[in-house]
Order: C-alpha cells, then structure tokens, then sequence
C-alpha cells in the first residue's frame, strides 16, 4: 500500500494582520513613523501630520498628507495591499532613485504600512500619482476579526473620475485614521511629536523632507519642549569624524568651555596633528589581542560612515556654572539621549532611543568612570550611504539592523572612535574637574575618591587587576552614596518628632482660632482628629507604613477641609479642577501619610503666595489641583500661582533644603520618602508636560505620581 500525498498550501488567518501590526510596531510613534518613511520612499517633500480629539476613541482622529508621487490603482491593489510586498526591495536591488531627489527607499520589509491598525481602527486612504486617476480605498480593522481567512475580508477600491482632493494636477496621499485605538494624553503626543522630529537628523538640514506632527486643538500640549538649538549650546565636547574602508580619513574634536569658565581655554584638533597616527587604523579587541579590520571588504559592503557628537557633563559642580534649567536639560538628555543613525538622511530605528545603549556605553562609564561617557551624556548621530550599506540589514520588527558580521565591524568601527575621543576628552576633563570640581572642603569622601579612580586611570597599566580596583572604587562610592543617604533617611525621621511638633503648634494655634470664632464647632472635632492621625502619619515613617486602596479625591477633600480655615483667612481660592475627573481614583497606598504631605503642600504655597502678593498686591493668590490619567501613572497636580521655586528643584527634596528663613527644609524630603515608599515619585515638570491653566506658568508646580 502507497503513502497518500495530500496537497495543501498556507491559509493565513484574517486575523493575522492585526497581529503583525501590534507585534512589529510596539507603539504610536513607530507606527507613525512608518508611515512617514512611506512618504520618504514615495519622494515627497513635507509630510504634514495632524490630529484632533486626542483624548476620545471615537471621536478622535489622525491625518497624514505629503505631496509624493504616490500610487495608482494598480500599484495600490498590487503592492500596498499585498502584506510582504518585494516591490521597494527590488528598487533598492535595481538602484531605482526617485525622479525628484534621488532617493533610494527606506523601507523594503512590504508589512510597516499595517502598524496603522496600532492607531485606530478604521483608514481611509486617498493618493494620486502623476497623470492617473485618484484612488480611494477604505479599510475597517474591526472587519479582520469578523472573517476566518484573509483573502475573504471584503475591500474595495474605488477609482474616482473627479478627484475629491488632488485637484489641478496635484499628486500625494491623504491618510485618514478614524476610532482611535487609545485615548491619548499629554506625554503620548509629546513623545510622539519628538519621534518626529528627531526623524531628521538634527545636526544636518535637510530641505527635501520635512516631516512636522501638530495637534490642532491642543496645541498647548507642546509648549515648553526643549528645542535641539537650546541644548547643544550646552554641550563641551564636540566631534566629528569620517570612517572609509579601514581608517579614519577625517577627524576633529572640540572643548568648548562656557563663558563662565574663565580659568580654562578652549581645545581644536584634528587629524593633521602628530598623535592621530597611532589612532588612524581601525581596531577591535583588547590588549595583545587586538585585531586591525576594515568595514567594506570581504564582501562586506557599509560604505562610508560619518560619526559625530555632542557631549555634555551632568556633574552638579560644572552644571551650576552654566545651566539654570537643570531639570529641564537633564530630562531633554534623559529622553533623547543617545547615538541615531540616520540613513540617506532618515532615522533608523530604534537607535537613540533612551532605552536602547546599543553600544553599550552605560557599561564602559561603569568600568571606567572617569574616562567615559554615559548614553544619557551625548547627542550622537551615525549617517549613512543607502546604496553602499547594503550589508546592513533592517530587521523586520523595526528594532535595528540584523546583528550580522557587518553589523558587528560598524559597531566595532564606532567603539574605535568613542575610544579615541574619550582619549582626548580626559585631558580636558580633568582640567574642569581640578578647577571647578567637588574641593576636599566639600566633599571630602568624594574627592578622595575621585582622586583615586583618577590616579588608576593614569598611571595603572590595562589589566585585569586594574578593571578590578577600578570596580571596587566604583563600588565603594555606590555605597558611600547609598549609607550617606540612609544615614540621612535616619537623620530625618529621628528629627521627625519635631515636625509633629511643628504641625501640632499650628493645629494647636487653629483650634485656639476656631473656639474664639466659632464657640466650639464641629469643626473643632475635625481638626482635634486630624491631630490625631497626623502623629499617627508621621510616625509611620520610622514604621513600615499599612497600605489599603483608598480614593485619591477623598484624600485631597479631606486635606483641604483640614487647611480650609488657614486658606481662607489667606484669601487664597481653589481651582478643583480634580472634582472633574473620571478615571481611576483607587490608588493603594498610606492614607495619613498622603494627607498630611497634601498639608505641607499647602502649607508651603500659603507661605510663597503670601510672599507674592506682598509684592503684588494685584495678584489673585490661587491654588490649582488636579488629576490627570497616563497609562502607568495617576498623576495628582498641586500648582499655585506664587512665586516658583526659590530652591533649584533637583535640590527641594534633599533633608534640610529650604528656602524659608527658618524652615526646617524636611517637607518635601519627606513627601519624596513618602511617594518612594508607596512606589511613586515626586516629580517637578517643564511648563508644557502637563495641562495647567496658563495662569500657574510661572508658579510652583509639583506632580505627585501615583503608580497605578
């Protein structure tokens, strides 16, 4: 008896789209961002993004225009409907440029146009190219679950004799996002308008492709984003340098010391200098293991490869020199900082991302503390040929290139010249740190320690041994750090009983005011209770704190009640904007203890609104609170309309910082310990990162957030 053949082929699943699209694109920005790489490919010049009612599913939406050469019916049922599409890989093959700027296209996988369903459920798509009729095809994601295979979900596509929005022989493609797939809040839209941005490479212009993302009816919600001109100004290392075959044929690298560093003079070099010899060829590996190698032989083919950096320094004593916006510039650093590639001008992903250290540069900082630089410490961009970097190869899920051997030899070209310049760099940053750095008076441990990991850097010869001493001097310092702090964690709950104390003599002072006034009240009872879970609050910083899942707007009520009085003799009013929220209000954490660091929040803006307006005695003294949604956190808004912080905020909430002539300086430190304890964080936004009423731009603002 024969074996029976069965003939059968591959029946993939309606479904199976939705899947790719939420698998490959893991989130807004990528998804759009695909769509913009479409409209490079497609040779257009601007690309305008818009979007309206971020905040509702339904009645939110995106649209995405350029002015590209785009698609005719054929090419639209063809190619942009067939997931996996060899169309624009076969360009690349064949070195097909686009007639208008001569590009090469960016994406060839044929599936980053079905991110789309990452960002809402339905698509109208409307494109025309030259001399052809304009093409409409509309898509609802929601269908692909409804059918069982692919080839049975209905599409239609309609060829219009009248175009409808590409008239007078225009040509482009309008893409119209309907039923959004999330409510998007303030921080989504931010990082998404910085994805954008940050698409094209900031350190060279390039006028042929202009991508731009607006928001038409919040157009407040971008306000208050650093610019790339307002940070590089603060950078004090620059390099560029150019890597062709096996060398490095072009270098220069710059110490650009601030106007307030006086002491120190400015450094140029470049590869015409004497040393650049020994540093001239490519090498990876280390000791007497050290190889020379080449990024284009061997059928290997990268091309030439253009390396260049901002590099800043984050040490306190050097920042307070030059920087007033501290917070602002260690965020912008925190969120873009890091090493891009571009290629033929547009961005790779996700390289540079804040969570990507691709070349691993948080990990030599750490064997090498002094010497190197940490991914957070440089603005960095790699440029590429398109059509000489064919051994590069992007990986389908849009997370890099393919780690192959190529990739392998330009990462290993890279770490050369981040070598090269940490070398250069050194000299120059021991010169800050011996002038304008941490003294022995200061910081006496510190120094010390300093001194040490720098006195191994110099004169200890590369080995074994010395990764080892430069390790334990690393760790030695986490520890000191970390002993210091817990030292003043005890420090500040020993001294906790006299904050009580403090609280208590203002309570005490109400109640005295309320039996004058009111003969007795109900209220005397509040503020007699409120007493009492106030020591019961503080005390439960030196014991483990009990957690339930309370009401975040009761917790606020309740702390306003207890400050109404004071309030109201200050004339200071409530902006309730939180009594409006709608979302989730159950937060687990320590009941007493959030309300009595509400109270201290108060209490605090009662002092510098009183400050204010004696300076003024026009202003309105108001205080705004808020609540407002994001996919981790609840973030509760507290903002007044005083006189800001007088205090740098990366300082606030350290114990015993305060700006009061005779503060204690432990309420914030205490609020931080609080909101750490309950796995939150205090945090001090940019004017922008939240929306706040314009009125509260230059007061104090402080978000509470809650981890939900």
């Amino acid at each position: 008896m024969s074996d029976k053949e069965i003939k059968a082929k591959f029946k993939p699943r309606a479904r199976l789209l939705l899947q790719l699209g939420d698998q490959l694109i893991k989130n807004e920005s990528i998804a759009l961002v695909e769509l913009v790489k479409n409209s490079y490919d497609a040779d257009a010049n601007e690309v305008n993004i818009y979007m309206e009612n971020p905040e509702g599913k339904d009645e939110g939406g995106l649209i995405i225009e350029d002015d590209g050469f785009c698609m005719d019916a054929n090419i639209v049922e063809n190619v942009w409907l067939e997931p996996g599409s060899d169309y624009k890989s076969k360009k690349i093959e064949n070195l097909e440029y686009t007639p208008r700027f001569k590009r090469l296209p960016i994406g060839e996988k044929g599936i980053g146009r079905f991110g789309v369903h990452k960002l809402g459920n339905v698509i109208e798509l409307t494109t025309k190219a030259k001399n052809a009729k304009e093409v409409f095809v509309k898509i609802d994601w929601t269908d692909f679950e409804k059918y069982e295979y692919l080839e049975d979900v209905p599409i239609k596509i309609i060829v219009r004799e009248e175009p409808e929005l590409f008239e007078n022989g225009e040509t482009g493609t309008n893409i119209l996002i309907k039923n959004l797939r999330e409510e998007w809040t303030r921080g989504t839209a931010r990082k998404v308008k910085r994805s954008i941005t940050s698409l094209v490479s900031p350190f060279e212009t390039v006028d042929s492709f202009k991508p731009d993302f607006d928001i038409i009816d919040k157009p407040e919600w971008f306000e208050g984003l650093l610019s790339w001109d307002e940070i590089k100004d603060y950078a004090l290392y620059y390099f560029r340098a150019t890597i062709i075959g096996d060398s490095i044929t072009d270098f220069t690298y710059k110490f650009i010391p601030w106007d307030t560093m006086p002491k120190v003079s400015s450094r140029e070099i470049d590869e015409s200098d004497d040393w650049f010899g020994n540093y001239q060829k490519l090498e990876r590996g280390e000791g007497t293991k050290k190889e020379k190698f080449s990024i284009s032989d061997g059928g290997i083919e990268i091309g030439e490869v253009t390396f260049e950096g901002y590099i800043f320094d984050m040490d306190s004593h050097i920042m307070k020199r030059g920087i007033d916006d501290k917070t602002g510039f260690k965020k912008y650093l925190r969120e873009n900082g890091g090493i891009r590639v571009f290629r033929d001008g547009l961005r790779v992903y996700d390289y540079g991302e804040s969570e990507n250290d691709w070349l691993e540069l948080d990990h030599r900082r750490f064997q090498r503390p002094f010497r190197a630089f940490s991914n957070n410490q440089i603005l960095g961009a790699v440029y590429l040929d398109r059509k000489e970097s064919s051994s590069l190869i992007e990986k389908t899920n849009r997370e890099g290139f393919v780690e192959n051997e190529a990739y392998n030899r330009f990462k290993n070209a890279l770490e050369h010249v981040i070598s090269l310049v940490e070398t250069q760099r050194l000299p120059d940053k021991k010169r800050l740190k011996d002038i304008y750095g941490p003294t022995s008076k200061s910081e006496p441990v510190m120094s010390l320690l300093n001194e040490a990991k720098d006195f191994v850097e110099r004169k200890v010869e590369p080995s074994k041994t010395k990764k080892q001493v430069i390790k334990y001097l690393v760790k030695v310092e986490d520890d000191y750090k970390r002993v210091n702090e817990n030292l003043l964690k005890a420090a500040g709950a020993g001294l906790s009983m006299s904050v009580v104390i403090h609280e208590v003599e203002k309570i005490i002072s109400e109640v005295l005011k309320v039996l004058k006034s009111e003969n007795a009240s109900e209220r005397v009872l509040g503020l007699v209770k409120h007493l009492s879970s106030l020591i019961d609050g503080y005390a439960e910083i030196i014991r483990k704190s009990k957690k339930s899942n309370e009401s975040i707007i009761e917790i606020i009520d309740q702390a306003l009640f207890n400050t109404e009085y004071r309030l109201n003799a200050h004339g200071i009013d409530l902006v309730k904007a939180y009594q409006d929220f709608s979302g989730t209000i159950k937060v687990r954490l320590s009941k007493s203890l959030m309300i009595g660091s509400l109270m201290n929040l108060v209490d605090n803006s009662i002092y510098w609104l009183s400050k204010a307006v004696n300076a003024n005695k026009k202003l309105e003294p108001n205080i705004f609170i808020d609540l407002q949604e994001e996919k981790k956190y609840l973030n509760l808004i507290f903002a007044d309309n005083g006189t800001g912080f007088m205090v740098p905020t990366d300082d606030i909430v350290e114990p015993f910082v305060s700006a009061k002539p005779n503060g204690i300086g432990l309420g914030l430190h205490i609020t931080n310990e609080i909101m750490q304890a309950q796995d939150g964080q205090v945090l001090f936004p940019d004017w922008g990162d939240f929306e706040i009423p314009r009125e509260f731009k230059n007061g104090a603002t402080i978000i509470l957030a809650f981890k939900k």
